[in-house]
């Protein structure tokens, strides 16, 4: 997968700005790993919106991030405009609180750029299944197996999920495999089972997040976000061994991972 140039003159707007919808109370980690993520993958702006009881939280933690509190002060309750933005990502670490199902629903009708969902935003969608058809088309999903198979139900198998809503789906695992809307399937070919561990699919997510923002296609973020997270924990198990690993390690060898492809 060809990387897109970097031009010398480019400034932090050149690479677009992106928007995570993430967190809740108890949940603050999985917004730092998806933004710490995003703005390791070459994103130029990143705002994070999330309840105010992980504000400080995630302005400690990415100080580079900027931070949207939500007006309720432990989960998301209010959809956000979409038109400064040049990509959403949503869920990582939401919760499935009353409010949240209901901005959820909202969120995805004001969504006016390129999309990524996981976790409780699938969560929400899976137990409001009228949700789907306010999925636009060329969205990317980032189920886990669980995930998935709520998701799927009685109505899907993984293809026709993707060709009936025109989306993307990588179906996370060992290997993980993407879908793609005209029915073939992407095997990734990195990774390794010490990034079997809490958060790695919200790195995955915020590395999508990045691409989608810097104008990489749905496909193209989908392929290279799976093959860089994988590289990344490969790095980290060839230094620190598979067992201890977690998915901060991984988030700390985004950077050698993104210059191994650029040689």
């Amino acid at each position: 997968m060809e990387l897109k140039t970097r031009p010398v003159d480019a400034h932090k707007n050149t690479f677009g700005h992106a928007l995570l919808i993430a967190g809740s109370y108890g949940m603050g980690g999985a917004a730092v790993l998806a933004a710490k993520s995003c703005m390791k993958s070459g994103v130029g702006l990143l705002t994070v919106h999330t309840p105010e009881c992980n504000r400080v939280i995630l302005q400690v933690s990415v100080p580079e991030a900027m931070v949207l509190p939500d007006e309720n002060s432990r989960h998301f309750a209010t959809a956000v405009s979409t038109s400064k933005y040049s990509a959403v990502g949503i869920g990582p670490g939401l919760g499935t609180a009353p409010e949240s199902v209901s901005a959820l629903e909202s969120q995805l009708k004001m969504v006016s750029c390129p999309l990524v969902l996981d976790a409780d935003a699938l969560n929400i969608i899976s137990a409001n299944r009228h949700m789907l058809e306010l999925v636009p088309r060329g969205t990317v999903i980032t189920p886990h197996p669980g995930e998935l198979k709520r998701l799927l139900g009685s109505d899907f198998t993984p293809a026709s999920l993707a060709s009936d809503l025109g989306i993307f789906v990588i179906c996370k695992g060992a290997p993980s495999v993407l879908i793609t809307p005209d029915g073939r399937s992407i095997k990734n070919t990195t990774g390794n089972s010490g990034m079997a561990t809490a958060g790695s699919g919200d790195v995955l997510t915020g590395i999508v997040l990045s691409l989608l923002a810097q104008g990489y296609d749905p496909e193209s973020a989908a392929v290279l976000a799976s093959h860089v997270a994988g590289a990344a924990g490969d790095l980290a198990a060839m230094e620190l061994g598979k067992i201890s690993m977690t998915a901060m390690d991984t988030v700390n060898h985004l950077p050698q991972a993104w210059k191994n492809l650029q040689k």
